[in-house]
């Protein structure tokens, strides 16, 4: 039952963060990081039937659903690219 509660808090802290993204790719990652967490942490748990399996499952599925989060965010124009100036902000431009 204490991995319930462990699963739960994952998954709300993850929500909580991932309404700060700024754009899509961000909330599809923070999106995919806590349904990741969810599902991980509930798989760890049947799997090893201990707090660190959970734990674990819970690391592991929050690393994985937000690589798929972010790699499934549809590109809006494939021929722009995000840079960096040197005062920090970011700037879509043509690709160089």
């Amino acid at each position: 039952m204490r991995a319930f509660h462990v699963a739960v808090v994952v998954v709300a802290a993850g929500t909580l963060l991932s309404a700060c993204a700024t754009n899509e790719q961000d909330r599809r990652a923070g999106t995919g990081a806590v349904v990741g967490a969810g599902v991980g942490a509930v798989a760890g748990q049947a799997i090893g039937r201990n707090t660190r399996s959970t734990v674990g499952g819970a690391a592991g599925g929050a690393l994985l659903g937000a690589v798929v989060g972010t790699a499934s965010t549809p590109a809006a124009d494939r021929n722009h690219c995000r840079y960096r100036r040197s005062d920090g902000t970011i700037y879509i431009a043509p690709c160089r």
